[in-house]
């Protein structure tokens, strides 16, 4: 899916063609984390480049996971997440090229490395750079409210080489907190008042009292020098086959600065799975870096953006946020939306769409890459993706619909799922007694299933039946065309909404996990590009 939309886009001229662009894939086996990739992507540049790849200056971009909280995203990639600007639209990926677009000239050889699915936007003086030049770890770092700190890493810096003052700021880190809890930030000192820095001030986003609140210095993207990169790279060839989940973030930084102990190898509270193996990994890789420099490029006047759930995707794409106003984000992007269209709301975020004569779409609603047919109705804060929808029918509020189109024996099928906006897919019981617990759009699934005639047994859930959740539950029918998948799928949200019986007997049930399993990557593209072309004609 990466290499055909990377070649398209290429083909298209929308990315820079002076520069090689490669996608690897994690090595077949156990899940190794963002570390192990990270460890990996080197391996793989040597065997492709060999000691040449030393001399390269490499941006190394995060993009894998199942984006089970953003679930549009999980066919073609976040990194391929679409943006409500441009003509044509911009993807991710061309914003992260243009938002480190004057970073190279400014860099020394090395690794940076970064996630497909935040954004980092600062302002710094006409004379400042952010440069790229020293040994060992260099990482940015954003002004964050204490909340947001843990849920990232925090950086304690060094308070005799950090003043807070002005917008860019070269500082040292004594050590790095992973997802610290707010009683630890205070007792490592990482808590400083925003008051001594100028975040923001200039553009008067705060009032007095924000100004003097406190704040901690967050990470986002950090850089590898060679000489640290070809170091990991032994230490990959020596474990030989990695069988645990490393994080980049959490088990590279914490080794770092000269405040780091050991403590961190041995907590595994943030890990989904403890695998034997993680403990000595984690410290094989602080003895490994222990003692390395960890630089930081303070930026306060910065903000760090997360787009990686259909919550954050709706609050910054349709509400009165910042990043929409930074950006300038359109509330109609490289769409056909016809007057006649009941879309004035400036709330809506419609991308890459057709939208014909007759439609509503309600306010703070997201339609992405999808024909909306004249007698349809989309309520309040949903997200449609995919889709064609042309019959008659009112689509619930904070309703999620994302239709793929799937390769089963040879032949296309069109799939839609169809979920609340807020249920949880990452959620998951070990037994099939316990599944009313799940949800479906506020109903027990137990409920569900009994009106949609479905039947509860070890068949009812695709994998080893291990995590039994509502992305592996098998309830999504796969139909012939793209528009019956949708209504069938339509009709199964309003059998739930009414409590009216909808039986799915004779149709071929797929869980989300499989609908990804057997995409048709070609298919899905060929359905956007007929929209792309249909737009470019009529405009």
């Amino acid at each position: 899916a990466y290499r055909q939309q990377l070649a398209e886009k290429l083909s298209r001229r929308e990315l820079p063609l002076g520069v090689r662009y490669h996608v690897f894939v994690d090595p077949p086996g156990p899940k190794i984390g963002n570390g192990g990739s990270t460890l990996h992507v080197l391996r793989c540049l040597e065997d492709l480049y060999g000691d040449k790849w030393t001399s390269f200056i490499v941006l190394l971009i995060h993009s894998g996971g199942y984006s089970q909280r953003l679930p549009n995203a999980s066919a073609l990639g976040k990194i391929f997440t679409a943006l409500p600007f441009g003509d044509p639209i911009y993807q991710m990926l061309e914003l992260k090229l243009a938002m480190y677009i004057d970073f190279p000239s400014h860099m020394k050889p090395g690794i940076l490395i970064t996630c497909s699915d935040d954004i980092e936007l600062y302002s710094t003086g006409v004379t400042e750079t952010i440069t790229f030049d020293k040994p060992g770890f260099t990482a940015l770092a954003h002004p964050s409210d204490l909340t947001v700190g843990t849920t990232h890493g925090v950086f304690v810096l060094d308070p005799s080489s950090f003043s807070g003052r002005g917008g860019l700021e070269y500082t040292s880190c004594h050590h790095f907190l992973h997802k610290p809890d707010i009683e630890t930030m205070r007792q490592c000192g990482a808590v400083c008042v925003r008051g001594n820095c100028s975040q923001l001030s200039s553009s008067g986003d705060h009032n007095d009292s924000e100004m003097d609140s406190e704040c901690v210095y967050t990470d986002s993207i950090f850089y590898i020098d060679h000489s640290i990169a070809t170091q990991l790279l032994t230490f990959y060839k020596q474990m030989g086959t990695l069988c645990c989940e490393i994080d980049a973030y959490g088990d590279f930084l914490q080794a770092l600065g000269p405040g780091a102990t050991q403590d961190y190898t041995k907590n595994t509270s943030n890990i989904t799975t403890e695998e034997s193996q993680l403990v000595e990994v984690r410290q094989k890789l602080y003895s490994l870096l222990k003692g390395t420099a960890l630089n930081v490029i303070v930026l306060n006047n910065s903000k760090f953006y997360h787009i990686g759930t259909t919550q954050e995707y709706l609050f910054h794409f349709t509400s009165d946020s910042k990043l929409k106003f930074e950006l300038d984000l359109l509330s109609v992007a490289f769409s056909i939306s016809s007057d006649k269209a009941k879309t004035l709301d400036q709330s809506t975020s419609i991308i890459q769409s057709i939208l014909e004569p007759g439609c509503f779409v309600g306010p703070g609603s997201i339609i992405e890459y999808s024909r909306i047919g004249p007698e349809v109705s989309v309520g309040k804060s949903s997200i449609i993706s995919g889709s064609y929808i042309n019959l008659k029918v009112d689509i619930p509020s904070n309703c999620f619909l994302s239709s793929l189109s799937v390769k089963i024996n040879n032949q296309v099928k069109y799939v839609s799922m169809v979920f609340s906006v807020e249920d949880d897919l990452k959620k998951s019981v070990k037994l099939l007694s316990d599944i009313h617990s799940l949800q479906f759009f506020g109903v027990s699934l137990l409920e569900c299933l009994d009106l949609w005639g479905v039947e509860v047994s070890d068949q009812l859930f695709s994998n080893d039946s291990t995590r039994l959740g509502l992305w592996t539950a098998r309830i999504f029918p796969a139909c012939s065309t793209l528009s019956e998948s949708v209504r069938l799928s339509l009709q199964m949200l309003n059998s739930v909404q009414h409590m009216s019986a909808f039986k799915l007997n004779g149709f071929k049930l797929l869980s989300v996990e499989e609908m990804l399993t057997y995409k048709d990557v070609k298919d899905m593209l060929k359905f956007r590009k007929q929209i792309y072309d249909e737009i470019c004609l009529q405009r």
